[in-house]
């Protein structure tokens, strides 16, 4: 085993090995954070040493135990499995950091031991090569989050927990049916021995190539909450703490990944009549998305309800880029991700900061009497709101600037430049109005005081850094830009994938 494999398997061997020993210190907390937050450090030490080991456009493929693909277990790394897994390791170590700072993390005895499973199943799910073994990673990183949602209690978290086990135990029966139908066909689950056989398949297998695989786009819409199967997300992520909601605000991304993965490897033009599924359909689901999300952002009654209709506007702006699939569209929806996923967190990590000190208020978008620190909650909840949204100077105006640009020389580009102008216009509609009731407009006279102890402002730092990183993104758009367009142009090109993981092991 060489060093490049060894670095390969960390971010799914560190996880689980933080995660069992946490799980020996219930009852030390102290000493837990301590070991949560170094393996969150040891992560993103990882995911840059595989970032930078990317940059010279390989891609990679290790067997593990040496079994040589397609018979043995095999991992792979490319620029966009790079991408995500820094990305993941970003977010984790600033939202680990933010529930240390709040105490979030003694509303349970579990909370970093399930902290750490729920990375390693998205680390995992980011480097499998293989159909199945992204069964598994989704499963794990799902039985973590059903554990993380539940945490703190209370009878709306149970209700809404309910809804979310079953939505997924329907989502994992479908992955299961689907992976059932491809090895019938083919006899083989790894990504890129299905990318051969497929193409390889005759008319008569053709129907059932195409039963498979719009199954299987549809876990990964289920996964991503793609209208109109998105119900369970605002309410999920309305009743979950904000601080689980902000490390949530990758999970939609993760089937967004798993569709820009395995679409133009396996179902690309060579699929016959599974080619580029789910077709038509994807584009028309997007824009529907993104329009309820907006709207949903326009008509919350609650700061963490309003968030999670943001999560899923972005979710139906990502898509509508990838609906395309080409090389450009596609650079353009992986500088979109990235920023919609820190935006998303650190939308909940301000809502969080707010709800700690509005005392009985909470999260409810209605008047208050003034409260400690109200003046700072204000401009980060004005920044959290143009991040959202879309709107200079941080990087999402940069995100939806580039999927105009690009989406301009396709058939369909007016619809996409109408949603997106349309859908920017209510948000921006529902963060000043949400905005202005919450931190300009008086209490009625005889209202009672927010009560509750002075808050420190340490609680406002995690989601500083967020911004500071949506602003990075803007800065350094040249580079970051360069960075997507060469993950888009290995992810359109299929046969460097299929050539690196066949020859893994052999």
């Amino acid at each position: 085993m060489t060093a490049a494999d060894q670095l390969m398997i960390a971010p799914i061997v560190l996880p689980a090995i933080t995660a069992s020993a946490t799980l020996l210190m219930r009852r030390r907390l102290r000493t837990a954070r301590a070991v949560s937050l170094g393996g969150c450090v040891a992560m993103l030490a990882a995911a840059i040493g595989l970032f930078a080991m990317a940059q010279d456009g390989s891609i990679r493929g290790y067997a593990l135990g040496a079994w040589p693909a397609p018979f043995g277990i095999v991992l792979m790394l490319d620029r966009l499995a790079t991408t995500m897994l820094l990305l993941t390791e970003v977010l984790a170590s600033v939202v680990l950091a933010h529930a240390a700072v709040t105490g979030a993390d003694r509303r349970g005895w579990h909370f970093h031991a399930l902290f750490h499973f729920q990375l390693m199943g998205l680390n995992g799910a980011f480097l499998t090569g293989d159909l199945f073994n992204l069964f598994v990673f989704f499963e794990v990183m799902l039985i973590a989050s059903y554990g993380l949602m539940l945490h703190g209690q209370g009878a709306s978290r149970l209700r809404a927990g309910l809804a979310y086990v079953v939505v997924n135990i329907v989502g994992s029966a479908l992955f299961l049916i689907a992976l059932g139908l491809l090895y019938g066909l083919t006899g083989t689950l790894n990504m890129a021995d299905l990318a051969v056989r497929v193409a390889a398949l005759g008319p008569a297998e053709q129907g059932l190539l195409r039963v498979a695989g719009l199954l299987l786009m549809t876990v990964f819409a289920l996964k991503a909450a793609v209208a109109p199967l998105h119900l369970w997300l605002p309410r999920t992520y309305a009743a979950t703490m904000p601080v689980i909601a902000a490390l949530f605000a990758i999970m939609t991304k993760v089937g967004v990944y798993a569709m820009i993965r395995t679409v133009p490897l396996i179902f690309g033009a060579g699929a016959g009549a599974a080619a580029w599924v789910p077709g038509p359909y994807l584009l028309p689901a997007a824009i529907l998305g993104a329009v309820l999300g907006f709207v949903g952002v326009l008509a919350a009654r609650g700061l963490r309800e309003q968030a999670a209709f943001a999560v899923l506007a972005s979710t139906g702006t990502l898509l509508m880029p990838v609906s395309l699939w080409r090389e450009a569209t596609l650079a353009a929806a992986l500088y979109y991700l990235v920023q919609a996923v820190l935006a998303g967190a650190a939308l909940f990590l301000i809502v969080d900061a707010t709800m700690r000190r509005r005392g009985s208020y909470a999260d409810a978008i209605v008047p208050s009497p003034r409260f400690v620190g109200q003046d700072a909650a204000g401009l980060l909840y004005l920044a959290g709101g143009l991040a959202a949204v879309g709107l200079p100077p941080l990087a999402g105006f940069v995100g939806k600037v580039l999927i105009l640009d690009v989406s301009y020389a396709v058939a369909g580009w007016p619809s996409i430049w109408t949603t997106i102008l349309g859908t920017t216009l209510l948000g921006v509609i529902g963060f000043a109005r949400s905005g202005s009731t919450l931190f300009w407009k008086a209490a009625p006279s005889g209202t009672a005081a927010v009560e509750g102890p002075r808050r420190s402002l340490a609680d406002f730092v995690a989601p500083i850094v967020l911004l500071a990183l949506l602003a990075w993104l803007t800065l350094a758009a040249g580079w970051v830009t360069a960075q997507t367009r060469a993950a888009a142009a290995q992810i359109m090109a299929p046969d460097r994938y299929v050539a690196a993981i066949l020859g893994a092991g052999r």
